[in-house]
């Protein structure tokens, strides 16, 4: 079994946006509320974090999971990595350092704009993050807290950066195109979940039917699209539009695979 949350499914401005007064950003449907995306993955055993978004801290007092045995970074934009100094409640927590994996490019952001967080040098564990740093091969499987995963390559705009396969779920977000040899990895999927940010297209994210067309060809079981921003429109008006196995995630569900 294995279970999936959506801590966040916003783009990175969130929605509500700041100062923003369309009817997306002054809904009263919670539906329509989006932090900036994150997910659990999480099997009896193992609890895997997908991003440290800037609202990691909120996120993680609603899904309250019990520890955290390893951190997969997708890229280091701002909206999946600057929540990473709440990492240091697990470490309390967990009383131990906690591993985390990502591309070579992203390691080496994440040194510079965090470096205090991989020093090694202090006698105990709370005063900031104490991380051990795992740099992976796009493409090339690893082994991630015992669970098989495969870091799948896509690029964000001009951008390479990853998604993620782990048994039955494919989770791919900020995309924009696939490469042809990364397309395997979406193949025969039980869960897809892939960015859609708006209907109208943009340059560094698939839109509405970019995203629906990759769902249509990997033809997974069940799809869910985030990512989406205020431009996308409500949910409501949305939602209905979608074939019977694509949904819009929000913030909070929950997707079991067998």
């Amino acid at each position: 079994m294995l279970e999936l949350t959506f801590l966040g499914t916003g783009t990175s401005t969130g929605v509500p946006v700041i100062g923003c007064e369309c009817a997306t950003c002054q809904s009263r449907d919670s539906r329509d509320a989006r932090l900036r995306a994150s997910v659990l993955v999480q099997t009896p055993d193992t609890t895997i974090l997908i991003d440290t978004s800037p609202d990691l801290r909120q996120q993680m007092l609603v899904a309250r999971p019990p520890r955290i045995d390893a951190v997969l970074f997708t890229h280091a934009h701002a909206d999946h990595t600057a929540g990473l100094d709440e990492l240091r409640r697990f470490n309390i927590l967990q009383g131990e350092r906690i591993p985390v994996w990502a591309t070579e490019a992203t390691a080496s952001d994440l040194e510079k704009r965090f470096s205090y967080a991989f020093d090694h040098s202090f006698s105990f564990f709370g005063g900031k993050p104490d991380l051990d740093l795992h740099i992976f091969d796009p493409g090339a499987p690893i082994t991630v807290a015992g669970l098989d995963v495969t870091p799948i390559p896509i690029n964000h705009g001009r951008l390479p950066i990853v998604g993620y396969r782990i048994g039955g779920l494919v989770y791919v977000t900020d995309v924009k195109t696939i490469p042809e040899s990364s397309r395997a990895f979406l193949d025969a999927a039980e869960v897809m979940i892939v960015t859609a940010l708006r209907r109208k297209e943009h340059v560094a994210h698939m839109n509405l039917d970019e995203a629906l067309e990759t769902i249509a060809r990997h033809r997974p079981e069940r799809a869910f699209l985030t990512h989406l921003a205020h431009e996308m429109g409500l949910y409501a008006d949305v939602a209905p539009l979608l074939p019977s196995h694509v949904e819009i995630a929000t913030d909070g569900l929950v997707v079991r695979l067998e």
